[in-house]
Order: structure tokens, then C-alpha cells, then sequence
């Protein structure tokens, strides 16, 4: 008699259920890499992987995250003085680094991104509290859908937090923007704040570390 108890015989004998293969492109074999093989990515790659991760549900539809694709040498090293040592030269190799950020402000687009409910802006701009919690949260759950949207593309990621926050919002968010936005544009900007980083391309697999363990089923969760 077969049974589902193994993750590895999962059923896909409904249409909704993704396939052993696709399972192990986004979980079970992917992993975080930190060399990286000399071969670029496109621009229409990361606006495919926006178009899909963009459908990942967020609380009352509020789409917090903000994305800077940095792609160039000259974009890559506003970045350098930000980073740790240990992430510096994995991130100026990797062909992509992505800011992955979070808009304080977003309920601003809630009026046309969760229009069957007109009071939805005023939970979030008469609590600022509540407004800090949503974007962080829901960027973090966005930056999640960002990794298994690249993954499912071919790419391969490396997500670090190993970098100082308020020095990459100073420069790519704030005083940064100062010559590329409109000054009336500029209190937007500061309003957006880092999250992680996470660098895209093509994972060198030779370089790959060990694979480190996970916890148990047991361990984690209960069935109550």
C-alpha cells in the first residue's frame, strides 16, 4: 500500500500538486550560493521574476517590497562600503545583487491595490506602529516569494544580511537619490528601508559548501 509519509514519494496525481522535480528546484536541492559562474542575466529574466513573485498573497493586498536590481560595477560598488568583509567579494562577483526593501508607506496604493475596502488606507496611516510591522512582515514574505521566483526561473540566489542597513538606505534610498528623483520625490525614497540583500546569477557548484542539516518534523511542529 503507498502512503505519503515520505516527502520524497509526495502524489502528483492532482493538478495543483507541483511535481517531485519542481519540489527540489525550489527546496529540496536548491541552495544558497557564494561563487558564482561568469555568465550574465538579463533584464527580462528579473522582470520575469518580478511578474511572478508578485502574485504571492500580503496582508489586505499591501505589496510592501521595493527592489533595486543593482547590475553594474558602478551600481555595485555605492554598495561596497555597506558590506562585511566575509560578504564583500561573493557580492561584487555575482552578476545581480538585489536590494530586497520595504515601503513605510504603501498603504498610499492601497486605495487601488484593495479597492473593495476605501477605509483600508487609514488602519495604516493613523498607526504608524501597525504601518512599521505590515512592511516589514510583508516585505520579508515578499522576499521569500522574491528566492522561489528566481529559483523556479533557473537562477540561483544568495540572500545575506551581513551589511549595515542604514548605510545602504542612506545611499540608494535617501541622500543617494538626491540626483536621480525630483526633490519633491525625495521624502518618498526616505521612506523605504532595506531588508536583505540577495545576489542572483549562476551558482558555481563547485564551490558549494557541505549541506547543512535541518531540524526534524518533530521538532518543529505539533498536530494538535
Amino acid at each position: 500500500m503507498k502512503t505519503n509519509s515520505d516527502s520524497e514519494n509526495l502524489s502528483t496525481s492532482t493538478p495543483h500538486q507541483a511535481s517531485a522535480e519542481t519540489l527540489d528546484i525550489l527546496f529540496r536541492k536548491a541552495r544558497s550560493h557564494n561563487a558564482w559562474l561568469d555568465k550574465p542575466v538579463s533584464d527580462d529574466l528579473l522582470r520575469g521574476l518580478y511578474e511572478a513573485m508578485k502574485w504571492g498573497p500580503t496582508s489586505a493586498n499591501s505589496c510592501p517590497v521595493r527592489i533595486l536590481f543593482l547590475r553594474t560595477p558602478e551600481a555595485k560598488g555605492r554598495l561596497r562600503a555597506a558590506l562585511s568583509p566575509t560578504n564583500l567579494e561573493k557580492t561584487m562577483q555575482a552578476p545581480v545583487t538585489a536590494i530586497i526593501a520595504h515601503d513605510m508607506n504603501f498603504y498610499e496604493k492601497l486605495p487601488r491595490l484593495f479597492p473593495h475596502n476605501p477605509g483600508a488606507r487609514d488602519w495604516f496611516s493613523k498607526s504608524p506602529e501597525l504601518a512599521e510591522i505590515t512592511a516589514f512582515r510583508n516585505g520579508t514574505l515578499q522576499g521569500a516569494y522574491f528566492i522561489l521566483a528566481a529559483r523556479a526561473l533557473g537562477l540561483d540566489c544568495g540572500p545575506l544580511s551581513g551589511f549595515d542597513n542604514a548605510k545602504v538606505d542612506e545611499e540608494f534610498f535617501a541622500a543617494g537619490m538626491a540626483d536621480t528623483v525630483p526633490e519633491d520625490d525625495l521624502p518618498r525614497f526616505s521612506q523605504i528601508k532595506s531588508n536583505f540583500l540577495c545576489n542572483l546569477g549562476y551558482g558555481d557548484k563547485a564551490k558549494l559548501f557541505p549541506r547543512s542539516p535541518r531540524l526534524e518534523f518533530d521538532e518543529v511542529c505539533q498536530l494538535l
